[in-house]
């Protein structure tokens, strides 16, 4: 794929500022389809990262092309989180105890599903499900190998009826989209009184974030933004939404995949990290360390 066309972004997508600067400096990468399977190419992005002086939100410079991003994301395949379903399953069923904790089962919709191990898990504990996945393989997977009605596509062209879900899911999503305002107003059209949608993402205004900087692991090719708490509740209150619980969001995965996760700083030091690992028989441990930079919310629409 060509280099992605940009376009310098008008000003802050959470309040519409134009006190926008430069807040970190970047590796450079202009075509998403590179990088966008790669979870280990820690400090690349688009452009550099900017951050309203009005509200604190941080976001790309310039906001690559929807069309490019969606190409990116329908082409994605990565199997490591597919041998990694016992952590999938695990942190899904976290998230459904949240959400239930805020409205009872009933019909749910996981936007950005991926291989839907949390839609299974839903389906299990009575809820009615659906799901939209961009990734051709993703999609594909939920369908043929766990039975779950999902749609390859995007929110905009699955055509989903209004008012006809009890909560919506959006789980590594949100710091995806270019207008994520859009977004948010669509999914408030898809609830019924009283919905709610949960939304897991990375909290870049946590204190691990604010250290690391430009070399956070969650500064990866296809993050076009950077919430904190602060910014994605004005967000939501933006769209029509109400917060009504905020706090951390873990995920479980074995000590190989955390331990292969170095290899955004060190190759080396992540494959001395695997060996010994399995040399002591402890890979496939799962475990759910909370580095605190990682961020759930519930919030209920109005």
């Amino acid at each position: 794929m060509s280099a992605v066309a940009t376009a310098t972004a008008a000003g802050c997508a959470v309040c519409g500022s134009t006190s926008l600067a430069t807040h970190l400096r970047v590796r450079l990468d202009g075509d998403p389809a590179t990088l966008a399977a790669d979870t280990t190419a820690y400090g690349h992005a688009m452009s550099d990262i900017a951050r309203c002086a009005a509200c604190g939100h941080m976001q790309l410079e310039t906001m690559p092309d929807r069309p490019s991003l969606e190409e990116a994301y329908s082409g994605e395949s990565e199997s490591a989180y597919v041998g990694e379903e016992r952590g999938q399953r695990a942190t899904a069923a976290r998230a459904l105890a949240r959400i239930e904790r805020h409205v009872s089962p009933g019909a749910l919709c996981d936007l950005g599903c991926w291989v839907g191990f949390l839609l299974a898990e839903a389906r299990d504990r009575g809820w009615e499900t659906l799901g939209v996945e961009p990734s051709r393989f993703a999609s594909r997977y939920a369908r043929e190998r766990l039975g779950l009605d999902v749609r390859t596509g995007t929110l905009d062209g699955s055509q989903l009826p209004d008012g006809a879900f009890d909560a919506v899911v959006m789980g590594d999503v949100i710091e995806h989209l270019p207008d994520p305002h859009a977004e948010l107003e669509r999914v408030a059209a898809l609830l019924r009184p009283r919905g709610v949608v949960y939304l897991a993402l990375p909290d870049a205004g946590s204190r691990l974030a604010r250290t690391l900087g430009a070399r956070w692991w969650s500064v990866l090719p296809t993050h076009v933004h950077y919430f904190t708490r602060a910014s994605l509740a004005r967000l939501l209150d933006r769209a029509g939404f109400a917060v009504e619980w905020i706090g951390t969001a873990p995920k479980a995965f074995s000590v190989e995949y955390y331990a292969g996760r170095l290899e955004g700083y060190s190759p080396a030091a992540a494959r001395a990290a695997t060996g010994a690992l399995r040399a002591a028989g402890l890979a496939d441990k799962l475990v759910c360390p909370d580095f605190r930079d990682r961020m759930a919310v519930v919030a209920r629409v109005r």
